[in-house]
């Protein structure tokens, strides 16, 4: 099962949303939210909680893809996100994620016994390319007790 199978299947939000899971790998995730009329806002684009959704949905994504191997010994949990919409969204828009600092030093520290946090970065776009809006969510892998 990849990250965005797993994902699909254990977040009933994703499923709600349709979101379709294109590219999960430890350096990049991809998602994409169909043109769907019953998550449109009063302008008719997607609603922001659902271009939220699928921007949080990628970053937990690229961190199952990137940290699966670490889910015996700690939880990945959101710490804190921040959005930021920049253009009209119309029709389909996909959100990439990438992970703002590397794998081997996230677990480093949980080697260390420490809780690292990480951020997570995310562009949303519409099909034509262009940029509607950016997510940072910071995550953190909390050790099992």
């Amino acid at each position: 099962m990849t990250a965005g199978e797993m994902l699909a299947a254990t977040v009933p939000m994703a499923r709600t949303l349709n979101l379709e899971f294109l590219e999960t790998t430890a350096e990049r995730a991809v998602v994409r939210l169909p043109d769907q009329a019953d998550y449109h806002n009063h302008i008719g684009g997607p609603h922001a909680g659902a271009m939220f959704t699928l921007a949080e949905s990628a970053s937990g994504a690229i961190v199952i893809a990137a940290f699966g191997d670490q889910m015996s010994r700690a939880v990945p949990l959101a710490v804190k996100a921040e959005i930021g919409y920049k253009k009209l969204a119309m029709g389909d828009v996909t959100a990439t994620a990438t992970l703002g600092r590397p794998v081997a030093d996230v677990v480093a520290e949980l080697d260390e016994g420490k809780r690292p946090e990480f951020p997570v970065v995310i562009e949303i776009q519409r099909a034509d390319g262009a940029a509607t809006g950016e997510m940072t969510v910071v995550w953190t892998l909390r050790p099992n007790a």
